[in-house]
């Protein structure tokens, strides 16, 4: 059975970090594709980022390039995001997603404000 279970969030003030993670089972990370998605209040559900299966690479919504960076620890069973320089504009409920089968945690809050 497939889970994916997303901690890390929080409340931060703006230009500073947090790194989310999103603890996995049930089926081979390195082999799959992963996104991290997010949804502001009152918001449609927006990518983030990817994570390809096999060779690992990445990509990035424009508004987050060179600010967050996604990865993945095989032996752990875990994807992280982590997320530097932070704005309000970040702020959301964030989610891991598994491409192949549309799995998603319940995702973890990240409030972004002073």
């Amino acid at each position: 059975q497939v889970q994916l279970v997303e901690s890390g969030g929080g409340l931060v003030r703006p230009g500073g970090s947090l790194t989310l993670t999103c603890t996995t089972s049930g089926f081979d990370l390195h082999g799959s594709s992963m996104n991290w998605l997010r949804q502001a209040p009152g918001k449609e559900v927006e990518w983030v980022s990817s994570i390809y299966g096999g060779f690992g690479g990445t990509s990035y919504r424009d508004s987050v390039k060179g600010r967050f960076t996604m990865s993945r620890d095989n032996a752990k069973n875990a994807l992280y995001l982590q997320m530097n320089n932070l704005e309000p504009e970040d702020t959301g409920t964030y989610y891991c997603l598994r491409v192949a089968g549309g799995e998603k945690g319940q995702g973890t809050q990240v409030t972004v404000a002073s």
